[in-house]
């Protein structure tokens, strides 16, 4: 695989310099011009699945570009769109031409209409707001129209800064309320001053938005511009600007530091997308994936600053911070309700990411349970600790611990290494293929498992939910199509079945005057189960579905933009597993419980009502409706409390070679006993160990199989 790969980009690297990509161009000295004119290059000849860039192709960069720019619709004017659309249909051309007039004509606009904004708001920040009075914003953006004069501008800009204020304005009342019920004799304020305070702390935000604005360069927004043309291609290629790459390699270094969550801009807000396990978010147990960080507050502050509508990487800026510092982030969480969250800042080592595993016991069996976070693997030297050899020891260790069965936890793993898929695919095979592999213009190729040995034969649950991608869905996908092990989870996974590369684009220069150029990631092949179907789009799809708080939120692959198609090549040569007597029947016993179990009615309820809170757009400007609505949030999230209250009446413990590290380390006990008391009350993994306990072994089978390791 790595071979035919190089191969591919030798080729375009030979031909890239027959293109003379240098920056001694007579004609052509710009950067700007330079990047377009080698990013499309080694798009159309390293992409899997390369796009025309035609006018169908132009269109929808136009739309997308223009939505990145100016997404609440609070900068352009109806003229200004329709100016711009001359150049709806002329994007390709230009890109065939080196030709940024486009780019310029938005970017030039753009500053002008930040300028006119800048005066706006200071004007209508100078009146009080009326929360008394009946009237309500609509933030579904995408189905706004640009305004058509200054008026209908200035009425946009009042109705989102008096929302923002509006916010404000309930934290301060409630605070004020909460004070004056501990404290009979605190002097409270009217609610003349706290609107007034409301207003400056919305002035505050603002101008510190606009001051990061200022700090933004052209370069800045020309990374947009060229984004909104290698998105298009596949929702993994992305252009990474110098700095960009910079933060990507000490992400892959191992090391992260800040709260321990990973975010995205979502719209105008920043999302939490991964909690970092071990990390201060981890610890802290207060926020979640699919959060929104409204405001950021740091400890020697006074007043929050407003994070909406900022930038990604100056809103990360103020949320990271020196270990030990403490930072308060206003979250809007996924059911809908608003919290403030204190966290402090900690150096998050990925310790936490790598494979763990713990003994449960249920009517005189022991049972083991490994979660695997990622498949890891050290990029320069794959003999180092990764994934798969972590996997093996933990099994090792387990055996020795007498388990009848085992659970792989792959919940939230977004994937990582194919080479551990396939060396921990094949400590539960004898030998065959585990997935296949194509490159563009290329046949497939097979990654096999040579070893006929087995380091686990006994019964084998894997556990994925919608956020498992990727390797994940590789290696679930291979159990499945053995037959060797049982899927439980969501009813399909992320659906990521592409292979992505970072490629320095410096390398393809002779000569450079410009400076880094930054990098490009690009999708360049697509894995196939062995059964011939591929996992993009539709993902693994459970044996036992079973619902979580994700299972209505649009997630995977298929919600995101141009995802490649889902396809199928020809099933490799492979032989299912016959290691079970009843297999089939485990299943529909699964199915039969789960369908009459409680608790996952609960959570599929709780699934159905977050759905219905995020789809809700108009929200009510005067003070009384909105504090309503907050508070009938609140009251119906109540009613799944219940859900963190269950209790299963199973009993976790780490093995022994880790007891022993536990009483020198107090994080790692902590650790530990967190994850133990979330899988005691983790009713997916109750039912594994239910479907462990019903799956019955070919023992005859199993006892004439002298390649089985019996460590």
């Amino acid at each position: 695989m790595k071979k035919s790969f190089l191969i591919l980009m030798l080729a375009v690297i030979v031909s890239a310099a027959s293109c003379s990509f240098t920056t001694k161009v007579e004609n052509d000295p710009d950067k700007d011009k330079l990047l377009i004119d080698l990013i499309s290059y080694v798009l159309g000849k390293g992409h899997y699945d390369a796009k025309d860039i035609n006018d169908d192709f132009s269109k929808e960069v136009f739309s997308d570009y223009i939505d990145a720019l100016d997404p609440l619709k609070r900068y352009f004017y109806k003229s200004d769109i329709e100016e711009f659309k001359k150049y709806e249909k002329l994007i390709d051309d230009e890109i065939r031409n080196k030709d940024i007039t486009f780019f310029n004509l938005t970017y030039d606009r753009l500053q002008k209409r930040m300028i006119e904004a800048r005066s706006l708001y200071k004007e209508i920040l100078k009146v009080p707001f009326d929360f008394e009075k009946d009237e309500a914003i609509d933030t579904d953006y995408e189905k706004l129209p640009y305004v058509e004069n200054k008026r209908q501008m200035t009425n946009r800009w009042r109705l989102q800064l008096k929302f923002n204020a509006l916010s404000s304005y309930y934290d301060k009342y409630e605070e004020q309320t909460d004070s004056l019920a501990k404290n009979s004799d605190y002097k409270s304020k009217t609610p003349d001053v706290l609107e007034k305070e409301a207003r400056e702390n919305t002035m505050t935000s603002l101008k510190e938005y606009f001051e990061f604005a200022d700090d933004l360069e052209r370069k800045d927004w020309f990374s947009i511009y060229i984004n909104s043309i290698v998105e298009e291609f596949d929702p993994h290629t992305y252009y990474f600007a110098p700095q960009d790459k910079d933060r990507f390699d000490i992400a892959m270094s191992g090391k992260l530091e800040g709260i321990g969550a990973r975010l995205q801009k979502k719209n105008d807000n920043v999302k939490i997308i991964e909690i970092i396990s071990g990390g201060p978010a981890w610890r802290g147990n207060k926020v979640e994936v699919g959060d929104f960080i409204m405001k950021v507050k740091q400890e020697d502050e006074e007043e929050p600053v407003s994070i909406v509508g900022m930038r990604l990487d100056d809103a990360v800026s103020l949320i990271k911070g020196p270990k030990g510092t403490k930072v308060s982030l206003t979250v809007k969480k996924v059911d809908g309700t608003t919290e403030v969250v204190e966290i402090v800042r900690d150096v998050v080592e990925l310790e936490e990411t790598y494979a763990k595993s713990s003994i449960v016991k249920k009517n005189d069996k022991a049972f083991g349970v490994i979660n695997l976070p990622k498949f890891y693997f050290n990029m320069q030297d794959y003999n180092q600790r990764n994934a798969a050899k972590d996997v093996k020891q933990e099994i090792i260790r387990l055996k020795e611990q007498n388990m009848d069965g085992l659970v792989v936890d792959l919940r939230d793993n977004g994937g990582g290494s194919l080479q551990t898929v396939v060396d921990i695919a094949g400590l539960f095979i004898e030998k065959g293929p585990v997935v296949q592999v194509r490159t563009k213009g290329e046949s497939p190729e097979v990654l096999s498992d040579k070893d006929r040995n087995i380091l686990w034969d006994g019964p084998l649950v894997i556990l994925v939910n919608e956020l498992s991608a990727s390797a994940s869905e590789i290696l679930a996908a291979a159990m499945q199509d053995y037959k060797r092990a049982i899927i439980i989870g969501s009813k399909q996974t992320y659906g990521k079945g592409t292979v992505q590369n970072v490629m320095d684009l410096n390398r393809w220069m002779r000569s450079n005057d410009f400076g880094d150029l930054g990098a490009l990631k690009l999708t360049t092949q697509k894995f196939y189960r062995v059964n011939g179907g591929s996992t993009q789009l539709e993902g693994v799809k459970s044996d036992v579905v079973v619902p979580d708080r994700y299972s209505y939120i649009d997630i995977g692959e298929k919600d995101q933009e141009n995802p490649l198609p889902w396809d199928k090549i020809p099933a490799a040569d492979y032989k299912r597993w016959d290691g079970y007597i009843d297999f089939d029947q485990t299943i529909s016993n699964s199915k039969s419980r789960m369908s009459q179990n409680e608790q996952l009615k609960l959570i599929e309820e709780n699934a159905k009502w977050v759905r219905q809170k995020r789809d809700v757009d108009i929200y009510s400007l005067k003070y009384e409706k909105y504090k309503a609505n907050i508070e009938l949030n609140e009251k119906q999230a109540e009613r799944f409390g219940a859900i963190d209250d269950y209790k299963t009446d199973l009993t976790f413990e780490s093995l022994p070679y880790e007891q022993d590290l536990i009483k020198k380390d107090s994080i790692l006990a902590e650790k530990r006993k967190r994850w133990h008391k979330d899988l005691s009350k983790d009713v997916y993994v109750e039912e594994a160990i239910s479907v462990l306990e019903d799956m019955k072994i070919n023992n005859i089978r199993r006892s004439k199989n002298p390649l089985t390791l019996k460590n």
